[in-house]
């Protein structure tokens, strides 16, 4: 049932105990501020309020289970903390990084994150400049969701990650398409072959669908073999 006042707090759904254990009441916390001051200043529009749990929290928090332990992670176009909050908070095990360019939303994540009490480092600016990739390069985990085409995508990504590193891409129901148009566009950029994987069966419906993607060899080594 969609509540009268579309930034009502939404409450969280059985099945996100299960992803976030005992720190649900976090998440929570999260979850208001979403519907709250991110609806309030733009990061969320007014009409994701009623489904904000299964269409983002959840959606995201699931693909926690393609994170090796301790990984480090870095999110590009981290917008209002998706995925990487959420993954934060299901797994504290993880060193989170998230790298947004718009200075109205990485004030907003960084007050969010003071907020929660969170160990999470924010950088402005976007993941293709010089002084981010020398800043955060060396990554296990790149995360990204609704950013940009796969391929344009890896060219941005796969540079953050070390050797055997993967890139985790929050995809929709094209994501298969995306990745037979993308493939051969991904392996010139030092990725291997992509592959769809799906998440959080029984958790989130539908279950996340994520395109995975690891670097296998750095992108100017690519380049030189092309040529």
């Amino acid at each position: 049932m969609v509540p009268d006042d579309p930034q009502a707090p939404a409450v969280a759904p059985e099945a996100a105990r299960t992803v976030f254990g005992d720190r649900l009441p976090l998440a929570q916390r999260f979850a208001d501020h979403l519907v709250t001051s991110g609806v309030e200043r733009g990061l969320i529009g007014p009409r994701e309020a009623p489904r904000i749990w299964d269409r983002h929290i959840l959606n995201c928090a699931v693909v926690a289970d393609l994170v090796p332990d301790g990984a480090r992670l870095v999110d590009v176009g981290s917008g209002a903390g998706l995925p990487g909050l959420p993954l934060a908070l299901a797994r504290p095990d993880l060193g989170v990084v998230l790298i947004e360019p718009l200075a109205r939303r990485v004030d907003w994540l960084r007050e969010v994150i003071e907020v929660l009490g969170l160990d999470i480092e924010v950088e402005r600016g976007r993941a293709e400049e010089k002084t981010v990739r020398e800043r955060w390069e060396g990554a296990d985990v790149v995360t990204a969701r609704a950013v940009a085409p796969l391929h344009r995508l890896a060219g941005w990504c796969l540079p953050l990650l070390r050797p055997g590193g993967v890139m985790l891409a929050i995809k929709g129901s094209s994501a298969p398409d995306e990745v037979e148009r993308d493939a051969d566009g991904v392996r010139r950029l030092g990725g291997g072959m992509p592959r769809v994987e799906s998440c959080g069966a029984g958790v989130v419906d539908p279950p996340s669908t994520v395109v995975v993607v690891e670097r296998v060899v750095k992108a100017d080594r690519a380049r030189r073999k092309r040529g």
